[in-house]
């Protein structure tokens, strides 16, 4: 990140890599909740340490702590399964442009000469395309607590069902807090904004690849007490749904004199 913190979505997925070298190769992750409890250093190593919480038939649970000095910095349990059959149905996914006819967040930040900008734009993994207005920059012209934008790796991923599981926790740390700026009008440059993610749950439905586009659908039902909470929708190209997020942030704009 532009001020030396590690971005939350790496932590998540390295935390998933950990957990899923304790389990058989048939087991999946599919349900993972965790806290982001300090901020993390890029200039540190970050030391992940793995509990076997249970071994079941069908089910196991793991309990991942990522470390630094020491020092807790993100603490999760996750679920792994099985392939199992069973009832099957799911949300449509909304209508929405293409991702061919939407411009990449690369051609509309490119030429900003300032760090944040040039983070979003060129030191990401993936590529992003909003369907509804960016709010990087500018606020939005119109309220809306619901957002939409697809987004895909920017190179191809090996063949590994469990890295693309991770690598799509990694994205669904991308943009999650948008939503509670734009029911509110405000952008990521609002002066004297300060936003953090305070914890992240998932849920996997089905198999997807993240080198391939997907759908964010993203909606926020509530802020209060300086916390905003967001929920999202993973859809794939052909309209499956891949996976469910939700997240708690904080969320501190100055208040008007």
């Amino acid at each position: 990140m532009p001020q030396g913190r590690v971005f939350g979505g790496q932590v998540l997925a390295q935390s998933i890599m950990a957990a899923g070298r304790t389990v058989p190769d048939d087991r999946f992750i599919h349900s993972m909740h965790g806290y982001f409890l300090r901020p993390g250093d890029v200039d540190l190593p970050i030391t992940f340490a793995v509990d076997r919480i249970h071994d079941g038939r069908s089910f196991m649970t793991r309990r991942t702590q990522a470390y630094q000095k020491g020092m807790p910095i993100l603490s999760m349990i996750a679920s792994f399964q099985d392939e199992d059959a069973g009832l099957d149905h799911a949300a449509p996914m909304p209508d929405v442009t293409d991702p061919d006819d939407l411009p990449s967040d690369t051609e509309i930040l490119g030429s900003i000469d300032d760090p944040r900008a040039r983070a979003w734009s060129a030191d990401r993994p993936f590529e992003i395309r909003h369907a509804s207005e960016p709010i990087y920059l500018a606020p939005p012209t119109q309220k809306s607590s619901e957002q939409m934008l697809w987004l895909r790796a920017n190179r191809a991923l090996p063949d590994d069902r469990r890295l693309h599981q991770a690598a799509l926790a990694y994205a669904s740390d991308y943009t999650l807090l948008e939503p509670i700026l734009r029911s509110h009008g405000l952008s990521w440059l609002t002066p004297g904004l300060k936003m953090a993610s305070l914890d992240h749950a998932m849920w996997w439905h089905r198999a997807a690849r993240v080198d391939e586009w997907l759908l964010y659908v993203q909606q926020s039902p509530s802020a209060t007490g300086g916390r905003g909470l967001t929920q999202g929708r993973f859809y794939s190209r052909d309209g499956k749904l891949v996976a469910s997020v939700a997240q708690e942030g904080m969320v501190r704009v100055p208040r008007k004199s």
